[in-house]
């Protein structure tokens, strides 16, 4: 199976673990894929426009008592509201169908990985970790031998981050097998980043991924609506020579609000080693805006001029952009450099 790798969750199951260089895990994310994943997705919206609601509300509480990955995603049968989709399920939704393993590979779990929610949620992973890889080679064949930290903001399983190293192993191995690397994960749940530290372990063993590398894992719990914590790391992990760069991949500048995006942002601002932040931006077209209504997840839809002007008042500016089919990815630069 291309030699893929698993991690064990808390449930006591082991989940494969994605490396988006690994042909298992990839999606194609050319424009012909794109149009094709927005025209289904269009198609499903029509359809579901057309059921009554009293049918859509049944379907929904039958679907969520026959899978996990539906549990989460529909709120069991009550469908309440809540702030953000939990870094487990996230996790499982980018895997693909053909990834998915007991106790969560039911008809219904590969119905709803194969979706094209599901895969675009997979293809931001990809194109995020590309995007930081790439921006981080040309820093670190600069900035010498100093050690790399990588913030993950909301991170759970911290698989952007590690998927950053991967692909930025692949692009120049030596950069990072000269360096220590600390992966810092911030996130107020505790299970995503538990397997995340797994996944790291078993991406590390001999042969594999990232085998042979001095990564440290360290989790903290984080609330981004009170950045001073995030503030006082950069601040810190800046008083030596350092590269620092930061990733928030459905996350902060998913759902946070205005101020909590500037705020975070200009936390960041507090660290002179600070080159890089990466992140996924709810897409603001009428289909994206028009798929949210049916989302009990509080996500802010952002268009990219309106993000761009946003970003800018912390200090940072939009220097590349990948588009998936529900969101943008960006990579930021602080406007002095």
């Amino acid at each position: 199976m291309n030699n893929i790798v698993c991690a064990a969750t808390r449930q006591g199951f082991a989940l494969p673990v994605i490396d988006v260089s690994n042909p298992a895990f990839q999606v194609p994310d050319d424009a012909a894929a794109l149009g094709a994943l927005r025209a289904e997705l269009g198609e499903s919206e029509r359809r579901r426009k057309r059921l009554p609601r009293f049918v859509l509300r049944w379907l929904m509480r039958s679907v969520a008592r026959r899978s996990l990955i539906a549990r989460e995603l529909l709120g069991g049968e009550q469908g309440a509201d809540v702030a953000v989709l939990g870094g487990m399920t996230t996790y499982m939704m980018k895997l693909g169908a053909p990834n998915l393993v007991a106790p969560v590979n039911t008809e219904l779990d590969k119905r709803l990985a194969a979706s094209p929610g599901a895969v675009s949620i997979r293809m931001r992973l990809q194109q995020l970790a590309q995007l930081l890889a790439g921006g981080l080679r040309s820093e670190l064949a600069t900035r010498g031998p100093v050690p790399l930290h990588l913030i993950s903001i909301g991170g759970g399983t911290a698989i952007d981050c590690l998927n950053t190293l991967i692909v930025l192993r692949k692009l120049d191995p030596a950069e990072l097998e000269r360096r220590q690397v600390t992966l810092h994960v911030l996130d107020p749940d505790s299970e995503g980043p538990e397997f995340g530290r797994h996944a790291l372990a078993a991406l590390a063993a001999e042969g594999n991924a990232l085998s042979g590398l001095d990564v440290t894992f360290a989790h903290a719990p984080y609330d981004w609506n009170n950045p001073v914590m995030l503030a006082n790391l950069v601040r810190e992990l800046s008083s030596s020579d350092s590269l620092i760069a930061v990733s928030t991949e459905g996350a902060l500048f998913e759902y946070g609000n205005d101020h909590t995006v500037v705020s975070n942002l200009e936390a960041l601002r507090k660290g002179r080693n600070v080159a890089l932040v990466g992140g996924t931006v709810t897409r603001a077209d009428p289909l994206t805006r028009d798929f949210l209504t049916t989302s009990r997840f509080k996500l802010v839809p952002r268009t990219a001029a309106e993000f761009a002007e946003l970003v800018k008042l912390a200090g940072f500016t939009v220097t590349q952009t990948k588009s998936a089919l529900l969101s943008d990815q960006v990579l930021l630069r602080p406007l002095s450099q």
